[in-house]
């Protein structure tokens, strides 16, 4: 993010009182216990098993690792997951577009 995008949202978020989360585009997760998950704010589904889940961020992809899950609630920015979920980290790497820049 450049400098001046950067000082541009300390200021709205400083002085029109807006969430980091919506100003810097971020993604909001909010975690009950180790049984449910709620992610906002993610740019779709790469991956979904049993024991766990990648969901692309603006920059990066979140992991979500566990068992027995189920994924109770899906639209395309939110998702409720649910299941024993036992780590949730963040991947730097890069998730290339389907179709952009890909050769075969």
């Amino acid at each position: 993010m450049s400098k001046w995008r950067q000082q541009v949202s300390k200021w709205m978020m400083q002085k029109m009182d807006l969430p980091a989360d919506v100003v810097m585009d971020l993604p909001r997760i909010t975690m009950i216990g180790q049984l449910h998950i709620y992610i906002e704010n993610h740019r779709g589904v790469l991956a979904f098993s049993n024991e766990e889940l990648k969901l692309k961020l603006k920059q990066g992809v979140l992991v979500i690792e566990g068992e027995g899950f189920l994924i109770k609630t899906v639209m395309p920015e939110e998702i409720l997951l649910e299941g024993k979920i036992s780590g949730v980290r963040f991947s730097d790497q890069q998730v290339q577009e389907r179709g952009k820049g890909a050769s075969r």
